[in-house]
This record gives C-alpha cells, structure tokens and sequence, in this order.
C-alpha cells in the first residue's frame, strides 16, 4: 500500500491495517498521549492515543525531524534514519 493510500483511508481502516499488517515498536509518554510507534512495510507510523478520552486521536507516519525523536532514539534504534 502506498503513502497516498493509506493516508487516504478512514482513521477505522488506518487502525485495522496497522493491526493487521504492522509491527509493533515502541511506545512512548508524550504530553497528554501515549503514542505507539509501528513499521508498516519500510516506513515508521506514530498512533496517538489519548488515554484520558480513551480515543485514538490520530495516525501519521513519523516525521523524523520532530524533536518527539529523542524520545525513540533513548529506547531503540530506528533503522535508516
């Protein structure tokens, strides 16, 4: 599945693909959410959840120059970065 598609899809169908078909990596505290970072093929997808509404608020992958990098990089070590 492409970047285009995936981002196209409903945030219910973004959950199932990412249960179905990703990895799971880590998952770290960050501000009011738990985010669980996942490999779905060759790319590093971030999950947002907020534990407080008990929702997943969003799904998008990595951004590798966000400084929430740090955070990852202290527990693991990210292939091709």
């Amino acid at each position: 599945m492409s970047r285009e598609d995936f981002k196209a899809l409903p945030l219910q169908k973004k959950i199932q693909t990412l249960y179905a078909d990703g990895l799971f990596v880590v998952s770290i505290r960050y501000y009011g959410y738990k985010v669980n970072l996942y490999l779905l093929g060759d790319d590093y997808i971030e999950v947002f959840y907020n534990h407080k509404l008990d929702r997943i608020e969003r799904i998008e992958y990595l951004n590798r120059s966000h400084t929430r990098m740090k955070f990852y990089l202290d527990q693991i070590q990210l292939d091709s970065i």
